[in-house]
């Protein structure tokens, strides 16, 4: 942050003049804890010096869109939980933390939860998520909600991610003309511009791990049922669920303690420098080859892997090719019967019921709700009948062999390794209103639909755009991947914050 900013925000959020330098920039849980406790800080300064900063770079300057509500709560809550430290009652190291959280997740109050969609612009949810009433127990300030690609990227084959009829484009701060990804994209976009100290994504298919690799930062994905998947806008439930976007690995492994409601030290005990040494690591080489810039750059990471003492199996082999057909015939069941559940048991101020519903409102406002791309996929979900079908259940047990049995497990097994690593993602495309996305590459697919845990950490650049480095495996093993990706992170250090540049050279 330029010192005249920072000098703007501190005397916005009242913080004396003569108080210690406190920069938002790539401040951590632990850093902030600090401050609290030396009394350098209060809750209620940190969240309005967020607050400043989401004006002066979201709503305008960079104008970056990320943020597409705030908390009018949030102050208040602040104070209350500086009080309850003064009581000498501190809840942890999420104690008075400001987070955003994605747009699709429920909140109770005053705060709507619409998925990015107009139809929902009026929805309030009746009661929080479970992993909303997790971070409020763990001290957590909802400092307010981030804008998402609409209906979490399932709507159309040439959607824009990024963008929703309600919350307009989220830019990347990294260069303004260039995709967020999705569809996480407000809380991977806020945290790399430090809009908030740590956030929160959803995923079924890349939504947080894409995200953050664009954006420079560590994400994880747990296992499905590690958090419970109650209260957010669905796709699947057999691969949704809530993961930690932060700019450090220690950060995501205190944040996902605190979603899934357990004791703080419960993946910081993994945290060691050294985890690497010893380990097994696969390279899934399948994941390769779409841009040389990112294999060079992943083959400098294999390298650091080896000198930090990871014996490192390359290639093994991991074929995503026979996966896209099933996921997509499951997510199709699944969203109809999913969401048409969830409509039915939102309140009065919704007027959209079902998914057929949907569909009726977004042709009726097609001026708003598709001046870019339709909605084939939601028509595509809606021709499908109940999860008792055939060609549903055969799909299911498909995906299931092909990424668990004959995929994932057998690649672990194969080779005894402690994690696979491939690129997460390819660096960020150019936003396109005309033909949408582009395929980057990926490797977000496998993990994703056996439903086991990933976890992305910055791995450097490419021509100024971040890419990042994936550690995944076999179910429950989040601790060891955190571990793992914790000792590439401080091998190298290679998250950059954004200069919010229009453009990157090349």
């Amino acid at each position: 942050m330029n010192r005249r900013l920072f000098l703007q925000l501190t005397a916005a959020a009242g913080v004396a003049a003569e108080s210690p330098a406190i920069a938002l920039e790539e401040i951590t849980l632990d850093m902030i804890q600090t401050a609290f406790q030396s009394g350098h800080l209060s809750s209620h300064q940190l969240c309005r010096l967020y607050l400043s900063r989401i004006a002066a770079l979201d709503k305008a300057g960079a104008s970056l869109n990320a943020v597409i509500e705030l908390n009018p709560d949030a102050l208040t809550d602040a104070a209350r939980l500086d009080s309850e430290r003064k009581a000498k009652a501190t809840r942890g190291p999420l104690h008075g933390v400001p987070v955003l959280v994605k747009d699709n997740i429920d909140t109770a109050g005053k705060m709507k939860t619409s998925a990015g969609s107009l139809a929902l612009a009026n929805h309030i949810a009746s009661e929080d998520a479970p992993i909303i009433r997790n971070l409020r127990a763990a001290g957590a300030v909802i400092l307010g909600k981030t804008n998402l690609s609409e209906w979490a990227n399932f709507r159309s084959s040439h959607s824009v991610s990024g963008w929703s009829g309600r919350g307009g484009l989220t830019r990347n701060p990294y260069a303004l003309d260039r995709n967020t990804s999705g569809s996480s994209s407000g809380s991977g976009a806020a945290t790399a511009a430090n809009l908030c100290a740590v956030s929160v994504g959803t995923e079924t298919d890349g939504s947080v791990t894409s995200p953050a690799s664009i954006h420079s930062l560590a994400g994880i994905k747990p296992t499905v049922g590690l958090l419970p998947g109650a209260g957010i806008i669905p796709i699947s439930h057999t691969q949704d669920t809530a993961g930690p976007m932060t700019r450090t690995v220690r950060d995501a492994a205190l944040l996902l303690a605190a979603l899934a409601g357990k004791p703080t030290d419960t993946y910081t005990k993994a945290l060691n420098a050294g985890a690497l040494k010893g380990a097994r690591v696969g390279v899934a080489r399948k994941f390769m080859g779409s841009n040389s810039d990112v294999d060079r750059l992943m083959q400098s990471a294999f390298d650091v892997l080896k000198k930090q003492g990871a014996e490192v199996i390359d290639p093994v082999d991991l074929n995503p090719s026979q996966l896209g057909e099933p996921e997509f015939e499951v997510l199709l069941y699944e969203f109809k019967t999913d969401l048409n559940a969830y409509l039915a048991r939102s309140g009065s101020a919704v007027a959209v019921k079902s998914l057929k519903d949907l569909i009726v409102f977004n042709e009726k406002h097609r001026d708003r709700e598709m001046p870019y791309f339709e909605q084939e996929t939601l028509v595509q979900a809606e021709r499908k009948g109940p999860l008792t079908e055939k060609s549903y259940l055969d799909a299911l047990e498909k995906c299931r062999r092909l990424s668990r049995a004959e995929g994932i497990d057998a690649t672990v097994k194969k080779h005894r390794l402690d994690a696979i690593v491939a690129p997460t993602s390819g660096p960020a495309w150019l936003t396109d209103l005309v033909n949408g996305d582009r395929d980057t590459g990926g490797c977000t697919t496998p993990a994703a639909v056996a439903g086991y845990p990933h976890v992305t950490v910055p791995a450097g650049f490419v021509k100024g755009l971040p890419v990042g480095l994936s550690f995944f495996g076999s179910a429950w093993s989040e601790a060891k991947l955190i571990g793992l990706a914790f000792a590439f992170e401080q091998a190298t250090k290679a998250r950059r914050p954004p200069q919010f540049l229009k453009s990157v050279k090349i």
